[in-house]
């Protein structure tokens, strides 16, 4: 199994900046992409951003090119969530995500969620 502990959520006024941080354990060998999600309307959860972990591909939602990055440090099993101009509607829990490749399908573990918070 993995596990994954997200960090770095906190209050922030709206167009300033967070960084988020995902720390991966377990079987980390098998992780396949990792990535970020939020509740959104009409969904359990949109995917952010997500990036690859071998070779470092990286996929944003459109709301979100230009202000956020994505990245990964694999020495440390770290994924980081570059926030930037952040925006009230953005206000939420952001849940981190790795996928485990297998012989079958993939299979997704989640971290517990960090609270980011976007005031007016």
């Amino acid at each position: 199994q993995v596990q994954l502990v997200e960090s770095g959520g906190g209050l922030v006024q709206a167009g300033e900046s967070l960084r988020l941080s995902c720390v991966a354990s377990g079987r980390t060998y098998s992780i396949h992409a990792m990535g970020w999600f939020r509740p959104a309307p009409g969904k359990e959860r949109e995917l952010v951003a997500a990036i690859s972990w071998s070779e470092g591909s990286t996929y944003y939602t459109d709301s979100v090119k230009g202000r956020f990055t994505i990245s990964r440090d694999n020495a440390k099993n770290t994924v980081y969530l570059q926030m930037n101009s952040l925006k009230p509607d953005e206000s939420a829990v952001y849940y981190c995500n790795a996928e485990e490749s297998t012989d079958g399908a993939p299979v997704h573990y989640w971290g517990q969620g960090t609270q980011v918070t976007v005031s007016s």
